[in-house]
């Protein structure tokens, strides 16, 4: 199985098993707002398409379609509607790259309450310059990763893919570095972002999450273009 690189002084001291991206989902089924290259031969702006048959119910931020990382296989986010999310552009090389532990942990823990967390890996920041299997192999391997992944793209500036540039809109502040974070509530609203240094056990990032987890959604959600 082809493996990155390890980072001698950000690895965790106990490797995960390594166990195949697409086996380990199978079997594990179900402060604040801050202000390249692909890597791939996918050309810009088709890595994710606006949903062409999307429900009444589903908001326009979660309203695109997706690759998956380890399979390529087309993920609608709609099917994330109703639940709390955390958007985050990844990387494999980079010094805020322990994160991943944290976010699985988050997702872990919070799950069943209705968060998922939704991976972005991207080279816009020159850190993530490896195949999509390179990546989905090290996510697990290296870090036990079973929350959502998706396929490489571009998160930032002309080339950021659909999502991204309504999550910068709505925000009003695009990625300026690897594993910046976007929470979306149960109704697809942008509520908060938050820059790289702000760890996925923030108290105050925690807090927000398990605030947006016990709020009901609303009948109406946020689907305007």
């Amino acid at each position: 199985m082809t493996r990155f690189p390890a980072f001698p002084s950000q690895l965790p001291r106990r490797r995960r098993a390594a166990l195949p991206w697409a086996l380990a989902l199978a079997l594990s089924a179900p402060i604040v707002h801050a202000a390249g290259e692909q890597g791939t031969n996918r050309p810009a702006g088709a890595a994710a398409t606006t949903s062409q048959a999307s429900s009444a119910s589903c908001p326009a931020t979660l309203n695109f379609r997706f690759p998956r990382l380890q399979d390529e296989a087309e993920q609608n986010l709609c099917q994330y509607a109703g639940k709390v999310v955390l958007v985050v552009n990844t990387a494999s090389y980079c010094g805020f790259t322990p994160q991943y532990e944290g976010l699985e942990a988050l997702y872990a823990k919070y799950r069943e309450r209705g968060l998922v967390v939704l991976g972005f890996p991207s080279n816009d920041f020159s850190q993530e310059p490896g195949s999509e299997k390179e990546i989905a192999d090290f996510c697990f391997n290296t870090y036990g990763v079973k929350f959502p992944m998706l396929a490489k793209t571009h998160v930032r500036g002309d080339q950021a893919n659909p999502m991204y540039a309504r999550l910068a809109r709505e925000s009003g502040t695009a990625p300026k570095w690897n594993f910046h974070k976007y929470l979306i509530d149960r109704d697809g609203r942008v509520v908060a972002s938050y820059q790289s240094s702000v760890k996925p056990s923030d108290r105050q990032l925690v807090s927000r999450i398990e605030q947006l987890l016990a709020a009901p959604r609303q009948a109406n959600p946020a689907t305007a273009n």
